[in-house]
């Protein structure tokens, strides 16, 4: 069990059941079918999970932001999946979709969610001052800030407020350490990854 934030007291939460594995299955190919949490997913089958869990970032933001009430990850994705919240082509799931996945949590989850397709970092700090989150398209290379970002969005993490000298502060559904999954960067940082859209949360 990952500790709650002590930032925001909220769960601290990434979309691959066991946290110490994220590393190893977003760098070294480790199988997600070897995960020996799957279980606690609320995924029907470890097959199911395997083939899931990789896209499940944004719903991961989504349940970190619904507190620890939240139902399970899997239990999300079934309620977003009718909602046509993510789409499978030729095998290839694809998704989140915001418009329909903010629809699901207005409609489901009681959530005033909001579409914002063209969004900069000072309109991610204004949102943060209103008192709402953002679910934020990032590259995953955030993670590894100091390096050079390779390119914008792809991932989706839960911004949840700033700090008293601006740092934004966030939850990465798949960091690698502790400081990644709830980490703090200013918006110098966090704009060469950010691809500019999200939704909001209340």
């Amino acid at each position: 069990m990952t500790p709650p934030c002590a930032t925001c007291g909220q769960p601290v939460q990434t979309q691959f059941a066991s946290p110490e594995l994220v590393a190893p299955i977003v760098y070294d190919g480790f199988d997600r079918a070897a995960d020996p949490a799957w279980r606690t997913s609320g995924a029907a089958t470890l097959d199911d999970y395997a083939r899931w869990c990789g896209h499940l970032c944004g719903l991961t933001c989504f349940r970190m932001a619904l507190g620890t009430a939240a139902p399970s990850l899997f239990a999300l994705r079934d309620g977003a999946l009718k909602y046509g919240a993510y789409t499978e082509t030729d095998g290839v799931i694809k998704g989140m979709i915001y418009a329909p996945f903010a629809e699901y949590a207005r409609e489901e989850h009681g959530v005033d969610a909001t579409v914002h397709r063209h969004l900069s970092v000072e309109e991610i700090t204004a949102l943060l001052d209103e008192g709402r989150q953002v679910i934020a398209s990032v590259h995953y290379e955030i993670r590894r800030p100091h390096r050079p970002s390779p390119g914008r969005g792809g991932h989706l993490v839960l911004l949840t407020g700033r700090t008293a000298d601006g740092l934004l502060h966030f939850h990465n559904p798949s960091g690698i350490d502790g400081p990644t999954r709830t980490a703090r960067l200013s918006a110098a940082e966090f704009e060469p990854f950010f691809a500019g859209r999200g939704v909001s949360l209340r």
